[in-house]
């Protein structure tokens, strides 16, 4: 039975010709051979795959060629080429850092640099995976890198460009591979199956092209065993079968659900997939490539980035054309969110079939597509019984003509304007004087629409009791009953509440005014916060809508503040004359 070669090695490119997708590095290099103009360090990084320690054996093999051929490549029949293809010449070594990365191993390829060769005009050496070697390695190899021998030339390869230490990338020529298109890979598989007579549906290498991922070496394996499963004949089911890849079939069935917000059909769908084996990650990754495919099939300019067959082309720009923009963006967005999150999630199925669901949703109606939206501005109260035709009502004013008539008030400082139902005016902060026996700390007058805004609620305004304007006289009597009224009605939730108007009492000041003092910033914020409420309730029991409420914090001078026993008993005896009694029938003195 004759020795079987795998594809990978025996369909290795022997020239730079037939190196698949490196066009521009290939031609760099038989330019810079047929010039002369040969480097002493070259790094070839990039992927897997992509032929970097091929290009590498190319080279040292035409640099060495007795007769070159024109264009740069090796004849192939010199003795030289006859020894690299036989693989016995003594011109080309090959190191793996990978397993041989200590300082000992450098210096031994050093010492090996000194012997000319015997065959040629040039020593190469290889050294793969050259990130792999150690710091100390490294620095051991930097003076031999930067002054080798006129007949030594250095090839390093590697797949992570980024581990090499900074002086040996300045000693180097640097070569990026990139990955091979899928394109060049199918033509490459083409000829492979040609040669080995073997017959291959285009879909189906195109589907072992993108299961490769842009290395030529991944998709020959793939190939291989794609041929041992169908024993010399490739077709597209049986490629999808063995590699147990996601058929395009089902992605268009599921889109077509979506499409038509079939929750129902999409879940089953799902769930026939994944009775099939299929990882549910894979199933949204993949689900999501659908939806940029469809995205970049809507465009002639886009299409060149759709890399499939032709028949399925076709079937995914007829889907395309039944697709919106907008729902593209979307669907992409929630299946990339879902990916993101599927590795997190403790019910994975559920976050399969809620992501689903919400793709079903996505179909929107012709005037949401094209950006229009409806709002849908609900009035904050019922327009008042005696306000004109056409007037709009006060309570269902917008917050922009609330603020123009706050900013027009506030203007007119020296002008006394009748106050708005139900609100307190916008004052600037006033500094008292210090002649008093107690000073005001800070005035603010705030709107109570503004005051309900900066608490998360809507205008004060919708929580009022429909108070006609009117202006009926009351005392200040009147105003006490009243608020110790509602904060005897507040429940158990409220006490803080009941306690701060119970100890802050209101006075009667002019225009229906009343001003609160309180004590600390505490108190303040408590009022502030149930303004409206307070403010509304008093305006019906007292049938009077213009009624206004100020708040001050008082602090208290420092002069007042008692110290001695004599002080403290004054100011008590002040507040309870019944002290003073107390004090004689006991026959007491106060130290």
């Amino acid at each position: 039975m004759e020795d079987y070669i795998v594809s990978a090695r025996k369909y290795r490119p022997s020239t730079f010709k037939s190196v698949v997708g490196q066009k521009a590095l290939t031609a760099t290099l038989k330019n810079a051979i047929q010039s002369g103009r040969l480097a002493h360090a070259y790094l070839f990084c990039g992927p897997r795959g992509v032929g970097k320690t091929s290009c590498a054996r190319i080279f040292a093999k035409t640099i060495n060629c007795l007769s070159p051929a024109d264009g740069g490549e090796a004849c192939n029949e010199c003795e030289s080429c006859r020894s690299f293809n036989e693989q016995r010449s003594l011109n080309i070594h090959e190191l793996d850092a990978a397993s041989n990365n200590s300082v000992d191993d450098i210096r031994s390829l050093t010492e090996q640099v000194r012997i000319p060769p015997q065959l040629g005009r040039y020593k190469v050496y290889i050294i793969d995976e050259v990130h792999m070697l150690s710091a100390a390695a490294f620095n051991a190899f930097l003076k031999t890198l930067e002054e080798p021998p006129h007949h030594a030339i250095f090839i390093l390869a590697t797949t992570e460009k980024q581990k090499i230490l900074p002086t040996i990338l300045s000693r180097c020529q640097i070569y990026d591979f990139s990955r091979i298109t899928i394109d060049d890979m199918v033509e490459r598989l083409q000829h492979v199956a040609s040669s080995e007579g073997i017959t291959a549906e285009p879909e189906a290498l195109h589907v072992i092209a993108q299961k490769a991922d842009g290395g030529m070496r991944d998709a020959l394996s793939i190939f291989d065993q794609v041929v041992s499963f169908t024993e010399g004949h490739i077709t597209y089911r049986a490629v999808i079968d063995n590699l147990n890849v996601l058929d395009y079939e089902y992605y268009f069935r599921i889109t077509g659900a979506i499409l038509g917000g079939d929750v129902r059909s999409g879940l089953l769908i799902l769930n026939e997939i994944l009775e099939r084996g299929f990882d549910g990650q894979n199933i949204i990754t993949g689900l999501a490539a659908h939806f940029r495919d469809l995205l970049v099939c809507k465009d002639e300019a886009t299409l060149v980035l759709f890399e499939v067959g032709a028949s399925i082309r076709e079937r995914y720009r007829e889907m395309a054309g039944q697709c919106a923009d907008r729902f593209l963006f979307r669907a992409i967005e929630l299946a990339n969110r879902c990916d993101l999150d599927y590795r997190n999630s403790r019910n994975k199925r559920l976050l399969l079939e809620l992501t689903l669901i919400q793709l079903c949703q996505l179909v929107a109606s012709p005037a949401e597509e094209d950006g229009k939206k409806k709002t849908l501005i609900k009035p904050l109260a019922a327009s008042q019984p005696d306000s004109p035709a056409g007037a709009p009502p006060a309570a269902s004013r917008t917050d922009a003509a609330s603020q123009k008539e706050d900013m027009s008030t506030a203007a007119s400082a020296p002008v006394i304007t009748a106050p708005r139902p139900g609100r307190v005016q916008h004052v600037p902060e006033i500094k008292p004087k210090q002649a008093d026996a107690s000073k005001i700390s800070s005035i603010r007058r705030t709107s109570l629409k503004d005051l309900g805004q900066e608490n998360g609620k809507a205008s004060p305004a919708a929580y009022m009791p429909q108070v006609p304007d009117a202006g009926n006289d009351f005392s200040e009597e009147d105003l006490l009953k009243y608020w110790i009224e509602y904060a005897e009605s507040l429940t158990v939730e409220k006490i803080h509440l009941k306690n701060t108007l119970i100890s802050c009492k209101p006075s009667l000041k002019e225009n229906y005014s009343m001003e609160v003092s309180v004590y600390n910033p505490s108190q303040k914020d408590e009022i502030v916060n149930n303004s409206a409420e307070i403010t509304g309730y008093l305006c019906s029991r007292l049938r009077n809508s213009r009624i206004t409420m100020d708040i001050r914090i008082v602090e208290k001078d420092e002069k007042e503040m008692i110290y001695t026993s004599s002080e403290k008993y004054n100011y008590l005896a002040g507040k309870n004359p019944n002290l003073e009694k107390l004090k004689d029938v006991f026959n007491l003195a106060v130290e």
